[in-house]
C-alpha cells in the first residue's frame, strides 16, 4: 500500500501563511514526490524481504556445498594421514622386535660370558678355599702333636718327680 500524502492539507497550510496559490500548490506536489519517490512502503519492504530471503537461502544452500565439499576433502585426508600413521607404526613395530631380538642375543652371550668367567671364579675359590683349610689341617695337626708332646714331657716330669 502505497504512503499517501495529504497534499491538500499542505497546500492550505501553506496558503495560509501567505503563499501564492501557484507557490502553495507547487511545495505541495514537491513533498508528495519526495515522500512517494524516496521512502519505502510495505511493498517496497516485502519486495526487499523476499529478495534477501532468497540470496540467504542462496548463501546457505552455497555454504552446504562448501562444507560438504571440506568435510569429504577432510575425511579423505584424515583416512590417508591414518594409513599413512597405520604404516609407519608397523615399521617401527618391526624395527623394534628386530631390534629387541638382538639385544636378546646380546644379552644371552653376555649372561653366558659371566656365568662361564663366574664359574672359573668359583673354582679359582673352591681351590684358594682347599688350599687354606689343608694348611689349617696340617697346623692343627702340628699344634695337636705339638701339644701332645708338651703333655708328654709334662706326664714324664710329673713321673719322675712324683
Amino acid at each position: 500500500m502505497p504512503l499517501t500524502v495529504d497534499t491538500l492539507n499542505i497546500y492550505n497550510r501553506l496558503k495560509s501563511t501567505g503563499l501564492s496559490e501557484e507557490s502553495a500548490k507547487a511545495i505541495a506536489e514537491i513533498f508528495r514526490e519526495a515522500i512517494e519517490e524516496n521512502l519505502a512502503n510495505k511493498n517496497d519492504l516485502k519486495t526487499t524481504e523476499s529478495n534477501l530471503t532468497k540470496y540467504i537461502e542462496s548463501v546457505r544452500g552455497g555454504l552446504k556445498v562448501t562444507i560438504e565439499s571440506v568435510r569429504g576433502g577432510l575425511e579423505v585426508t584424515i583416512e590417508s594421514v591414518r594409513a599413512e600413521l597405520e604404516i609407519k607404526i608397523q615399521s617401527v613395530r618391526t624395527e623394534l622386535k628386530k631390534d629387541i631380538e638382538v639385544l636378546r642375543t646380546e644379552l644371552k652371550k653376555d649372561i653366558e660370558v659371566l656365568r662361564t668367567e663366574l664359574k672359573k671364579d668359583i673354582e679359582v675359590l673352591r681351590g684358594e678355599v682347599k688350599t687354606e683349610i689343608a694348611e689349617s689341617k696340617t697346623s692343627t695337626i702340628k699344634w695337636v702333636a705339638g701339644m701332645l708332646v708338651a703333655q708328654a714331657a709334662l706326664i714324664a716330669t710329673l713321673v719322675k718327680l712324683l
